[in-house]
């Protein structure tokens, strides 16, 4: 069998639209831009933002946000091309399929487990501790044994909130899309004003002097300030952009998939970099730069500077709206690249089962919902958290080299979206998210090939004798 064996696009299309394998397409542009800002605020931004400018960039973080951002937007106009020419559930996998062939298919299939399954199951961990905290300021405690797990605290037994909220999210993804994206739409609402609300009121408290001088001097260890440091601070803060691709895995769901993928990747992307930019000058002209070193709240920090300490707990609240969609959204990617995984035979059937009434592929979502439960009740995912940037970093590569191949291979092909300045877009794409992985040090990379091997094992052992397009292609043959 050809492991470089590329599907044609007639055939994917065929498929997506034939059968009973069929999604509902009921999302709009305002929903598929509300998916994006679901899944890319999240605690990130309140969290990384101090760390960033303490370690690394100092007021520079500011210059950080936008360098990560730049490095999303090449990958996010590289996506918006493939999602209207192939506006399919498999997001970076089925346009690597149709590109570069099964065997790469399988590879970013499986990469993407890292930045949805892995990083749903993170944020619901931080969500729980959230949750506790907050009812702590109102006066309820809730039992440690039953709110860490044993390798997160000594007392620990199983994280309950933490599966709490992965059993509440896969049931509503379960019912149906529709209702999830209303549900994410509401949440979306109130930690975007919680933003605003903190931008607002924190811009007449900033002090001048706290951006003097705006990027530190570089202390001579490669990431400690300097230019090489906002270059390293990009690469921290870039786990607060992760998600906006998960907006592709809804367009098979999309009304007008050629009309509003477009719309809802970088829609998504450019209001998130302007929030993000606004807040990281606020934070940072409020509160000098070095003051956030060890504080696991630097937006606390900076409140506590201002008259408005009621935001404190505002702040909390909208952390934890942040977290609840940025798990909707993750699970709701998962699904959907297992979903087109399983109905080109790579795994098994089970994960493109979609409900007669629901339309949605509820045994997947089931399945995800057991499996991210447990690791996230029982599992140290502290270090397998930090596998999430490198693993999207990595898509986010593949998706952009994927565009040169498909101007080459399928120039004829209608594109409702084009990227634009090909090859120069999709070749800063790959140089500058390649360089942000280069950054994340050489433990993160080793973690991701040991992951790759795992995915291999399982292609060599499975998918490749379960092969849809081999099967058929032996089946001409004969």
């Amino acid at each position: 069998m050809n492991l470089f064996a590329v599907k044609p696009l007639s055939r994917i299309i065929e498929e997506s639209e034939s059968g009973s394998h069929t999604l509902r397409r009921t999302l709009g542009p305002v929903n598929l831009v509300a998916l994006g800002i679901g899944a890319i605020i999240g605690a990130g931004l309140f969290s990384l933002t101090g760390i960033a400018a303490a370690n690394h960039a100092g007021p520079g973080v500011v210059i950080s946000f936008l360098i990560a951002a730049l490095g999303c937007a090449f990958a996010g106009l590289c996506y918006s091309e493939f999602s209207t020419m192939i506006p399919i559930a498999g997001s970076a996998y089925t346009y690597a399929y149709a590109t570069m062939g099964e065997l790469l298919a399988w590879i970013i299939g499986w990469d993407l487990v890292l930045e949805y399954a892995v990083g749903a199951a993170t944020v619901s961990v931080s969500w729980s501790a959230y949750v506790v905290s907050l009812l702590k300021d109102f006066g309820i405690v809730l039992p440690e044994s039953l709110t860490a797990s044993p390798w997160a605290h000594p007392a620990g037994i199983v994280n309950l909130p933490a599966v709490f909220i992965i059993c509440m999210i896969s049931i509503l993804l379960m019912i149906g899309i529709q209702e999830s994206a209303r549900v994410n739409g509401i949440i979306v609402v109130v930690k975007v004003t919680v933003v605003l609300i903190f931008i607002a009121m924190g811009w007449a408290y900033i002090d001048p002097k706290n951006y003097e001088p705006m990027i530190p001097a570089n202390t001579g260890a490669f990431g400690d300030f300097g230019w090489s440091g906002v270059v390293r601070a990009a690469g921290v803060i870039f786990f607060a952009y992760i998600g906006f691709d998960a907006v592709s895995t809804a367009a098979q769901e999309a009304r007008k998939p050629q009309r509003d993928m477009p719309i809802g990747i970088i829609g998504s992307l450019v209001i998130c970099t302007i929030l993000y930019v606004l807040f990281a000058h606020v934070l940072t002209g409020i509160v000098n730069y070095k003051d956030f070193k060890g504080s696991a709240a630097p937006v606390a920090l900076a409140v506590d500077r201002t008259p408005y300490l009621w935001m404190n707990k505002a702040v909390k609240f909208a952390i934890i709206m942040g977290y609840t969609s940025v798990i909707l959204v993750m699970l709701l990617g998962q699904s959907r690249v297992f979903f087109s995984m399983s109905k080109d035979g790579l795994l098994p059937k089970v994960f493109s089962d979609v409900h007669p009434r629901w339309l949605t592929p509820y045994r997947s979502n089931l399945l995800f919902m057991v499996f991210v439960s447990l690791f996230s009740a029982f599992a140290p995912i502290e270090v397998v958290g930090e596998m999430t940037s490198i693993g999207t970093l990595f898509a986010f590569v593949l998706v952009c080299a994927g565009i040169l191949i498909m101007r080459k291979t399928n120039p004829d092909h209608p594109r409702p979206f084009k990227t634009p300045l090909v090859p120069i877009v999709p070749i800063l794409g790959i140089l500058v998210n390649f360089a942000l992985m280069f950054g994340l040090g050489w433990s993160n990379w080793l973690r991701l090939f040991v992951w790759l091997a795992l995915g291999l094992c399982i292609y060599f052992g499975y998918s490749r004798h379960h092969s849809r397009l081999a099967l058929d292609t032996m089946a001409k043959k004969k």
